[in-house]
C-alpha cells in the first residue's frame, strides 16, 4: 500500500470512530418518538418516552425533549431553556376528558399555596384544551416551553390559544407525570430513561 492511500485509510478509520451512531428513534405502541427535535433554535433530544394507560387501554403515548438527557425528576424539572412534551393519543378522547386528567394530576402534585400563583394560567391553558374538542387517535398534543414566550400548545401541528407566561407554569406542568404523585409511575420511569 503507498503511504497517501495508507494514510487516507488510517484518517477514514478515525473518522469512522468518531461519527455518532445513527440516531434511533423510540417505538411506543407504534407511536414513534425521534432521537432529537427542534423547538425554535435548540436541538432537543429524546429524554425519555413511555406509555399512559388506564385499566386495559392505551391512551397515548408521550415523548418528553431536554437540553440534555437527566436520569432524576428535579435534575428535569431544574432544567432552564427551551423543553418539549409531545403526546399522541391512542384512542379518541374528548377535550373535557384530557383536559381534566391534566389539571387533576397537576393539582394532585401541588399543594393550593403551590397552586395559588399558577390558577389563572391554569384556567387559560383549560380553556385553551377544551378548545381542541375531540382528539381523534393518533392526533398529536406539543407542549413546548420557549424561554422569550411561555407554554405553547400545538395540536396536530398548529399552535392554540396564546402562549401561557412562565417557566413555573411549564415545570407544573411536568409535575404532572414528573411529580411525587405521577400520573403513571412507570410512565413516570420511562420518561427518565429508566426502560423503554
Amino acid at each position: 500500500m503507498t503511504k497517501p492511500l495508507h494514510l487516507l485509510v488510517a484518517a477514514l478509520s478515525v473518522l469512522l470512530l468518531v461519527v455518532p451512531p445513527a440516531r434511533a428513534d423510540v417505538d411506543v405502541a407504534g407511536v414513534k418518538f425521534a432521537d432529537k427535535t427542534r423547538v425554535g433554535n435548540a436541538e432537543l433530544s429524546l429524554n425519555g418516552a413511555g406509555l399512559r394507560s388506564r385499566a386495559f387501554f392505551k391512551v397515548y403515548a408521550l415523548g418528553l425533549y431536554l437540553p440534555e438527557k437527566k436520569g432524576a425528576a428535579d435534575a428535569v424539572l431544574s432544567v432552564k431553556g427551551p423543553k418539549r412534551i409531545q403526546i399522541v393519543t391512542l384512542r379518541e378522547l374528548t377535550a373535557e376528558q384530557f383536559a381534566d386528567a391534566l389539571i387533576s394530576a397537576l393539582e394532585k402534585n401541588h399543594t393550593e399555596a403551590e397552586l395559588a400563583p399558577l390558577k389563572a394560567r391554569v384556567e387559560e391553558f383549560r380553556a385553551i384544551m377544551l378548545g381542541l374538542g375531540t382528539a381523534a387517535k393518533g392526533s398529536t398534543v406539543t407542549l413546548d416551553f420557549l424561554p422569550e414566550s411561555g407554554t405553547r400548545l400545538q395540536f396536530n401541528g398548529s399552535a392554540k390559544g396564546k402562549d401561557i407566561p412562565g417557566e413555573d407554569f411549564y415545570r407544573a406542568l411536568l409535575k404532572i407525570w414528573l411529580g411525587q404523585e405521577p400520573a403513571q409511575a412507570d410512565l413516570k420511569e420511562a420518561l427518565l430513561g429508566k426502560q423503554s
